[in-house]
């Protein structure tokens, strides 16, 4: 069986897990690897200051913590998402305000945008799906004139930039994610970016808890105490020990899994120019980051046949979410602006292929060599 996700391993893994534990005797209270991650970010996406955390959900409700949110705000983003995008805003109290998606990105539509705000909007919050940008001088251009927040959600976005500048980057706040399934992991974990100086001691105090500690260690206090609301959003440093060896070699799985996306893009081209299948759009001004690999299929009873016949052939495929608004929970806390001409529809189509580290190129033909077949034998 193709697996379709396989976690990137460098080799460093171990090594850098065994200092943790053994060499050093760090665990739990020493920050050293998630110092390193935290400035390998920082100097490699030029960002103000990185906070490592135990997951992106935990980044986004930091960030709804960092603007805070209260209840009966509104937050704008796309139904095409995975729930923590609003439910990080919802434990604050707030009503999401889900707007249809671009049919050729999967991302939020940034026309929509404007007509959604009300005098209750908080902040916009736009998700890189695939690694691919949304249109962020737009959004940014709404919200300076709004007076808006904007939180990307950036879980799929790491490595990936918009006209130079990294996802994650642009907007106030941005949200990356380092879960098992993603480009580079540490199993369950996550960063939040402060891209500015507003909320950076406002971060430090909520990532610890609510007290002053971080103030303490540098020195700047004789003793700390509890200042304000937090949580317990650190991850564990053998956790960020795992992920270090992967950031070390991050040009390296990028060009890797850049390598293989392009390879499924070239050899699908011909059933694409025949109609069968619509393949991914990148935006000139994007460099993405092969996050996904995707196709979309006719509609969702022609995508259920693929995984089926891909499945017995082994190939393993995955379908993506299940749009937020139509959900139980969606509608108990969330409302849809306008009409839902594009989010549902294009949820039921998209098939996401095996994409990972290392994934081999002839598994990547035999893969496309079974969606060929799979539309040959629907000819005759």
């Amino acid at each position: 069986m193709i697996k379709f996700n396989v976690p990137p391993l460098t080799g460093y893994e171990i090594k850098y897990i065994n200092q943790v534990i053994t060499e050093d005797k760090k665990m739990p209270d020493d920050y050293t690897f998630i110092q390193k991650c935290s400035m390998w970010l920082e100097d490699n996406f030029k960002c103000n200051k990185v906070f490592l955390t135990s997951s992106c959900t935990h980044a986004l409700e930091m960030a709804a913590l960092l603007i805070d949110v209260k209840p009966e705000d509104e937050i704008i983003m796309p139904s095409f998402t995975f729930p923590s995008s609003a439910n990080a805003f919802i434990l604050r109290g707030a009503k999401i305000v889900f707007v249809d998606i671009r049919p050729d990105t999967l991302n939020i539509d940034e026309k929509l945008i404007e007509g959604a705000i009300t005098q209750k909007t908080k902040a916009i919050v736009p998700v890189h799906y695939a690694g691919v940008t949304c249109e962020m001088d737009a959004i940014m251009d709404i919200a300076s004139r709004y007076n808006l927040y904007v939180i990307e959600d950036a879980a799929q976005g790491v490595m990936s930039t918009y006209k130079g500048k990294a996802l994650g980057t642009i907007g106030h706040i941005g949200c990356y994610s380092f879960h098992k399934t993603k480009n580079y992991t540490m199993g369950e974990g996550g960063a939040i970016l402060i891209n500015g100086e507003t909320y950076i001691n406002k971060a430090e105090i909520i990532i610890e808890k609510g007290t002053d500690r971080s103030s303490f260690l540098r020195g700047e206090i004789d003793k700390y105490s509890w200042v304000d609301v937090g949580s317990s959003y650190i991850p564990a440093e053998v956790n960020a020990a795992y992920l270090y060896a992967q950031l070390e070699k991050a040009n390296d799985i990028n060009n890797d899994r850049l390598n293989s996306w392009n390879l499924y893009n070239k050899l699908l081209q011909p059933l694409s120019e025949k109609g069968y299948v619509e393949l991914p759009h990148i935006p000139t001004e994007c460099e993405h980051n092969a996050h996904m690999y995707y196709i979309k299929c006719k509609d969702f009873d022609e995508r259920k046949d693929l995984i089926d016949y891909l499945n017995d052939n082994g190939v393993s495929t995955v379908f993506h979410y299940i749009p937020l608004h139509s959900s139980k929970a969606g509608k108990k806390f969330s409302r849809l602006y306008g009409n839902d001409v594009n989010t549902t529809r294009e949820s039921q189509r998209v098939l996401r292929l095996p994409m990972y580290y290392g994934l081999n190129k002839d598994d990547i033909k035999y893969v496309v060599e079974k969606i060929n077949e799979f539309y040959k034998s629907r000819d005759t």
